[in-house]
């Protein structure tokens, strides 16, 4: 197939066309905002640089393509609670405008990949495909817009679509805005570590090649108008998973600072795979153990990937944050 995977300069993006760059034709659509870089992509991927919310670079990037895999997404929740403008302009602007073009020139498959958030918090069991979305924050409400638009050109246009909505990613290439990147790195260079309120938030942990090979399943073989949850093995407390970083880097826990909670934060997200796993045969085959080791050596052996980066706009960010500048 000719692949059209939006976004994937980004960590799960990238991840995933190094997954399937080999076995498809693929072409990049990525405006190349802060967390999209293109060392992140093979070497030789076809880039065209542009949003998706522009209706002349969707139009140029998708011609010819059998199948639309949408990454593109402004991804971090505090971020969107500074600033919303952005995650509607491309979650929901981009969203229709990339339907629309699929419809007008006859992709066969359209994938958006969305996120366990558009569910809000669960205090027990797992969110399965037909729970109520009930999002929290501008990110996750703008993505469960998107999730909506998709719904409606399945049953308005009759768009041959589907959606898979993964937990909590982690692995290589994850912009150090996120947890455990910027817990890795954090404790790498002895500066404290921040965790929100009292840390006792439930996150459930997908590797992401776990969960590019599920997306990847969906794709080949998932129901249009159908949804799908993607969710990973185990769950842990994010105070527990700062532990565990500590524990791998062999830092000190006297480096763990709590800091005010951030506004609306959901307690507990679960994510039941049940119907990928009976309906397509898809299961995680990394437990987090494992998952956070090979992340942590990741990180550990790559300082030319992350080094730009604390040394540019993410200082800036993270200084505003929290309130302190990193060492």
């Amino acid at each position: 197939m000719r692949l059209l995977v939006t976004g994937a300069a980004g960590f799960i993006g990238s991840t995933y066309v190094r997954l399937v760059g080999g076995e498809h034709d693929v072409v990049v659509l990525d405006k190349l905002t802060y967390a999209g870089r293109r060392e992140n992509l093979p070497e030789g991927t076809q880039l065209i640089e542009g949003a998706i919310e522009d209706p002349a670079a969707v139009r140029e990037a998708m011609q010819g393509a059998d199948a639309v895999v949408n990454f593109a997404a402004e991804s971090h929740v505090d971020r969107s609670i500074d600033d919303q403008e952005a995650f509607a302009r491309t979650h929901v602007v981009g969203t229709g405008t990339l339907l629309d073009a699929a419809r007008e020139l006859g992709v066969e498959r359209y994938l958006q990949v969305s996120t366990d958030e558009v569910y809000g918090s669960i205090e027990s069991g797992s969110f399965t495909e037909t729970s109520p979305l009930d999002p929290s924050s501008p990110y996750s409400a703008t993505k469960a817009a998107g999730d909506l638009l998709v719904s409606a050109h399945f049953h308005t246009y009759g768009l041959d679509a589907s959606i898979v909505r993964g937990s909590n990613n982690y692995g290589p290439r994850q912009y150090p805005e996120k947890l455990i990147p910027l817990m890795v790195l954090n404790a790498l260079h002895g500066d404290s570590l921040p965790v929100y309120g009292d840390g006792r938030q439930v996150r459930n942990w997908l590797y992401v090649e776990d969960f590019c090979r599920g997306i990847h399943t969906v794709l080949a073989k998932g129901r249009a108008g159908e949804a799908y949850n993607v969710g990973g093995p185990d769950e842990c407390e994010n105070v527990e998973v700062v532990k565990r970083v500590i524990e791998l880097v062999g830092a000190d826990e006297s480096l763990i600072e709590y800091v005010s909670d951030r506004p609306g934060h959901d307690r507990r997200y679960s994510l039941s795979s049940a119907k990928l796993k009976e309906e397509l045969g898809w299961e995680a085959q990394v437990h987090f153990a494992e998952g956070l080791e090979r992340t942590v050596e990741w990180y550990r052996e790559n300082e030319e990937w992350w080094g730009p980066i604390r040394s540019g706009e993410y200082r800036e960010y993270y200084e505003k944050q929290y309130g302190k500048s990193l060492g």
